[in-house]
């Protein structure tokens, strides 16, 4: 059966047809015939608007909203403008791919590119302690998986496929550190998920509609930062890929069965993908093997998942694919008992406390409530972005029940991590890897409950569709504004937390050269940049990291607490940031003003002395036994 779009298709052209008409010269003039208007002129608008605002986002002056009061209007407006662009394109689809491709690319570098073209200084503390991670690799090159590194940064050592790469790649093409181009990751890594998301989409519709919808959808909803220069962020990549491959490849003989029947298949759903023989899937399993083990040797819970995806599909006949499961199983095992032993058995032990601790699993973070204007929102619009979703695709999987039929790979894959939260609590982020690994699947039902179904060939049109399209025109365009409104607080509420000025990196760089191998470096919490400078010559206390009330009890005597839980004979330096500030106060590990009270009280105690002091950092030495005496460095004010 053919697999172009039933939605959009053009007529097809005659042998009348003169020969010379599809050679006709252009003329400048059609670009401002109306359809084509329709098509070129928003991203041309878009594009305006958004380079004109993009030298006025006010990102050195970050407030309690991150950068969205930083934005300019016009920078809204562009968005905007884009959306519309995207909904008339898609009046098109089927014939013209390109105009709703080109926009989904606009979208993706309106809302992400900004930090890479702005930023002076690495957005996000954890992307820079990855370059942290990729510096020691070019410089001893090798790893140590038995080495014992505070901070969890042993797991480095044991997984250390993506920082490989990376080393290799800087290498190869001799720039000077992952830090020149780690701002362009959540680009880069969205230009190559797109391809992916399409090849996914369509094996399950020839909507091309449906197809683009839901891809706008997952960019939108892909608000979880995973997507920044991180091992998840790579084997993510994989995941999907590995996935596309399953689902379009792996389809075994016999099982599509009453499938054939497209009397009950949905009008939109794609032809049954051909099936194939054991040789075939055979030889797919050694093709893909290579990528199944690039995932275990870059990150710890993706292989989890993939293995849990790969048996959420051996529910359905169609994919029943146990060799495949079996090779990425043993895949696993094999890594996580040789490179991960340490972690891998050491997780296990924590096993007893979480299985089956609901709750605990999936909560966000490690501390309290948000706290401030902007973390406040952010937690508001993550939640409505849920909501939303789980709306629109519960919608599509009661209303739509034929293309849940033809697409239930897909909804068995946005299910397939949930049981993880009978598990683990993954550092307090599980459920935001859950959400993240269910996304593909929730973001095509989404988009299914938005693009109504279209009657197939031959079939007359019932009467409900007509009204379903009329909703359709209003609930699409109102569903997709609701989801950029709530990814622009989702992925940039918070950026007081994500991006630091060159001087406050280069101000805990000194604080780290002044401080002696084997130091402890005490830090309120390891979200500021270069908190992981040189991570291997130090050990390091991020001491607010724990549950809220024990950081109550440190506020009553933050010197004694820090004193008390200093190792005797050990040299021991404070690092406080304005970073530090920010994300302690804003993800709830201190109440409002907390922070400011401990620095004055840690400047003012016998047990610490001031290293230097000014606008970007604080540093203090531990005096063991409070003898501080007249010590004091001079200070250090702002330039």
């Amino acid at each position: 059966m053919p697999r172009e779009s039933r939605t959009s298709a053009a007529p097809a052209r005659t042998s009348a047809a003169p020969a010379r008409a599809s050679a006709a010269p252009f003329r400048p003039s059609a670009l401002f015939r109306p359809q084509r208007l329709l098509s070129w002129l928003p991203l041309a608008v878009a594009a305006a608007l958004w380079a004109w605002s993009l030298p006025r986002i006010g990102f050195r002056d970050i407030g309690d909203f991150g950068l969205l009061d930083r934005f300019p209007v016009a920078f809204y407006a562009s968005l905007v403008v884009l959306s519309t662009g995207f909904l008339l394109s898609l009046r098109r689809a089927g014939t013209a791919p390109w105009w709703p491709l080109s926009y989904c690319v606009a979208m993706l570098v309106a809302l992400k590119a900004p930090p890479a073209l702005l930023y002076d200084s690495v957005r996000y503390a954890w992307a820079s302690k990855h370059d942290a991670v990729i510096d020691r690799l070019l410089a001893e090159g090798t790893v140590y998986p038995r080495a014992e590194l505070s901070g969890g940064m042993s797991a480095y050592d044991q997984w250390p496929g993506f920082f490989s790469l990376n080393a290799a790649l800087i290498r190869a093409f001799g720039v000077q550190g992952a830090a020149s181009y780690t701002n362009w990751a959540p680009v880069l890594l969205g230009l190559l998920t797109l391809p992916v998301l399409i090849l996914i989409y369509r094996t399950f519709t020839d909507d091309w509609r449906l197809v683009w919808a839901a891809v706008w959808i997952f960019q939108l909803a892909n608000w979880v930062g995973q997507d920044y220069l991180s091992p998840q962020g790579f084997a993510y990549l994989l995941f999907l890929t590995v996935f596309a491959v399953v689902v379009r490849h792996f389809v075994r003989p016999g099982s599509a069965g009453r499938l054939r029947d497209r009397s009950l298949l949905d009008p939109a759903a794609a032809s049954v993908p051909p099936p194939t023989t054991t040789r075939q899937r055979a030889s797919g399993v050694a093709i893909l093997a290579p990528l199944i083990a690039a995932v275990n040797t870059s990150h710890q819970l993706t292989p989890v998942m993939l293995c849990m995806t790969l048996t959420a599909l051996c529910l359905t006949r169609r994919y029943r694919n146990l060799g495949l499961l079996v090779v990425t199983g043993v895949l696993m095992l094999v890594w996580d008992l040789t490179m991960g032993r340490v972690l891998f058995l050491d997780t296990l032990s924590t096993l007893r406390d979480s299985a089956g601790d609901l709750l605990n699993n999936s909560r966000a973070g490690f501390a309290g409530e948000p706290t401030g204007p902007g973390p406040e929102l952010v937690g508001r619009a993550n939640i409505l972005m849920v909501l939303v979703l789980a709306v629109l695709a519960g919608a599509a999987v009661l209303l739509r029940r034929r293309l849940v039929r033809s697409a239930l790979p897909l909804l068995l894959a946005a299910a397939a991590p949930v049981p993880l939260f009978a598990v683990n609590d993954y550092g307090g982020e599980m459920l935001f890897r859950v959400y993240l690994f269910g996304l593909p699947g929730t973001a095509f039902f989404a988009a299914a409950a938005l693009v109504p179904a279209v009657a197939g060939t031959g079939r007359a049109r019932r009467p409900g569709q007509a009204l379903a399209r009329g909703v359709s025109v209003v609930a699409l365009p109102v569903a997709l504004l609701a989801l950029l409104a709530g990814f622009l607080p989702s992925y940039y509420g918070k950026e007081g937390m994500q991006y630091a000025p060159p001087a406050e990196t280069a101000f805990v760089k000194r604080a780290y050269d002044r401080a002696p191998d084997g130091a402890l470096i005490l830090a309120t919490t390891g979200s500021f940049p270069g908190a992981y400078y040189r991570y291997d010559h130090y050990e390091r206390w991020f001491f607010t990291e724990q549950e809220v009330p024990e950081n109550l009890k440190m506020l009553r005597d933050p010197a004694g607490y820090l004193d008390a839980g200093i190792p005797d004979g050990r040299p021991a330096f404070v690092i406080l940031t304005p970073s530090q500030e920010e994300a302690t106060t804003g993800e709830g590990y201190l109440p409002p003003g907390g922070f400011d009270r401990m620095s004055e009280a840690l400047k003012r105690s016998p047990y610490f002395r001031v290293v230097e002091e000014s606008a970007y950092g604080l540093e203090l030495a531990h005096v063991p036994g409070g003898t501080r005496g007249t010590t004091y460095a001079t200070e250090e004010k702002p330039r």
